[in-house]
């Protein structure tokens, strides 16, 4: 489409069948408060444990502010030396300039904020532009890849106030069309919003959970029980609680031969949150699957865990589906009176606490001991116990994994919306 061309949105509200117009970007600003550059030592000041909270790159995030990321305070003098009678207003849109580069939110109220680093603020004149609208405008996927070519900067990309001058826009003319695109971005926001907040405390009450089950500083028996068990908990090392632990294909030194589809080899960059994930791997064939199999083809019920670069990550095979492990993953196969997803959990659990950083060795590739990982202590109820402990942590594991589907799904959504609502 040549510039002078009439643009029209893929998706529009009804009602509205004017062309969009093409704009400069500061055309339709009122006014921008830009501190790049000021820090409380330039001020002569510091930072306090509490009061303003200072926005910056580190907690601006797309759609929302996070208060817990990085999160610094500055004390009334600080907020009133700082801001100097520029006091950011609830609905002004903050984007950040760079590290990274394009986040947009608002501000939520007037409770007063502090416009710290890598962030600027936008307030749009009232008859050209919505701040709403504003906010979502910088999201869209055109204006972003536009933005991204006016950066500077190599592997951290920022963008300028001289640059954003260069940045050229298309908006509806009419504000009312403006504002129902504001307003409907806005609720998909606010229920973004709220099912990141619910996951974030669903994964809270698994991390309780698996602090209050489980005996802590040598105790063998845990804070929170259920009731029915009453015995002292085990101490056991987990060679005795394996009967088979094997690495997995050493690709180089056997020099696999890949093919383009076949029996896929996992590698532990595919454990991720407690499950696996088969997006970019690669596949061995049917004959080299033969020549690998039993010994590095892990059956339903075994623990694979991540040892060599990636350290930590662990997770239960779950299905008979037919693959092979790599070099960095570890195959365990617990005796018969051990609930494999128990242990598991005790897995999860030691390395939440960073437990792995103590045992792990090497220097450009870090990676943990077979041995070492074996002579690990771990505590161990009777299994009617394990199998309670672990029924509740699965339990709380499935809301997790649905709420993060329903988050993942919005956020296509939005994703969608923003490519065809504008042009």
């Amino acid at each position: 489409m040549k510039d002078n061309q009439a643009k029209y949105p893929q998706l529009r509200f009804k009602g509205f069948t004017d062309p969009w117009e093409d704009r400069k970007f500061f055309e339709s600003i009122a006014s921008t408060i830009d501190f790049r550059g000021r820090t409380p030592k330039k001020l002569g000041m510091d930072w306090s444990e509490s009061g303003y909270l200072a926005l910056s790159a580190l907690n601006v995030k797309n759609g929302y502010i996070d208060p817990l990321a990085d999160a610094h305070y500055g004390d009334e003098n600080l907020y009133k030396k700082w801001m100097s009678g520029k006091e950011l207003k609830k609905g002004q849109v903050l984007f950040t300039t760079e590290a990274p580069m394009g986040n947009v939110a608002q501000v939520p109220d007037n409770n007063g904020y502090i416009l710290s680093q890598r962030t600027v603020a936008f307030e749009t004149k009232e008859d050209m532009m919505t701040n709403d609208f504003l906010a979502v405008l910088l999201k869209s996927p055109l204006v972003f890849n536009n933005l991204s070519a006016l950066s500077s900067g190599g592997t951290a990309k920022g963008v300028s106030q001289k640059s954003l001058k260069g940045l050229s826009i298309t908006v509806p003319f009419d504000i009312d069309e403006q504002q129902k695109i504001g307003s409907f971005f806005k609720q998909l926001d606010d229920t973004i919003a709220l099912h990141q907040r619910k996951l974030a405390k669903l994964k809270e009450l698994k991390q309780g959970y698996l602090q209050k089950l489980f005996p802590k500083n040598g105790s063998k028996f845990p804070q929170l029980r259920f009731a029915g068990f009453a015995d002292a908990w085990e101490q056991r090392k987990l060679n005795q609680l394996t009967n088979s632990v094997y690495q997995g294909i050493n690709t180089a030194a056997d020099k696999v031969k890949y093919s383009v589809s076949g029996v896929p080899i996992l590698q532990a960059k595919h454990i991720t949150d407690g499950n696996l994930n088969f997006n970019g791997v690669r596949f061995l064939n049917e004959q080299s699957y033969n020549s690998y199999f039993p010994k590095y083809s892990p059956q339903k019920g075994d623990i694979l865990f991540a040892n060599i670069g990636t350290i930590g990550p662990s997770v239960i095979v779950d299905s008979a589906t037919k693959f092979l492990i790599a070099w960095n993953i570890l195959k365990l196969s617990v005796v018969s009176d051990v609930y494999a997803k128990f242990i598991q959990y005790q897995l999860v659990r030691l390395n939440g606490k960073h437990y792995f950083s103590k045992i792990v060795t090497g220097n450009a590739t870090k990676f943990i001991n077979k041995d070492d990982l074996l002579n690990v202590q771990f505590e161990v109820p009777l299994l009617d116990e394990q199998k309670e402990i672990s029924k509740i942590l699965m339990n709380i594991d499935q809301l997790i994994a649905a709420n993060q589907r329903k988050l993942e799904k919005l956020q296509e959504l939005k994703k969608g919306y923003l490519q065809k609502m504008f042009c």
